[in-house]
């Protein structure tokens, strides 16, 4: 999950994520322009808090690279189980207590 732990995605395959803000980069970045930034190795400028990505494939290792988008595109279908667990836990406090 971006944004929380010591060692979180920081290259999601993201292209808005991948770009420099407006406020850091105020020039128009073309379409194609914009695979200069999604081509380099560093972290992605803007975060997105609390997206979940694909994460580590059959052989349990994620590598943080954002050309791997299996491993590293946040996607509704992967966020939705966790937003359902978390809705069942918010309607069921006393579920929690159960489980620990």
């Amino acid at each position: 999950m971006v944004g929380y732990g010591d060692r979180y995605p920081e290259r999601i395959h993201h292209r808005a994520s991948s770009l420099p803000s407006v406020s850091s980069h105020p020039q128009f970045i073309a379409c194609k322009d914009g695979s200069d930034y999604f081509k380099s190795p560093d972290p992605n400028p803007n975060l997105q808090i609390g997206a979940v990505v694909g994460g580590p494939g059959d052989d349990d290792i994620y590598e943080d690279d954002r050309a791997d988008f299996r491993k590293s595109e946040p996607t509704t279908y992967i966020n939705a189980p966790l937003v359902g667990a978390l809705a069942y836990f918010v309607a069921n406090p006393d579920a929690a207590l159960i489980l620990t």
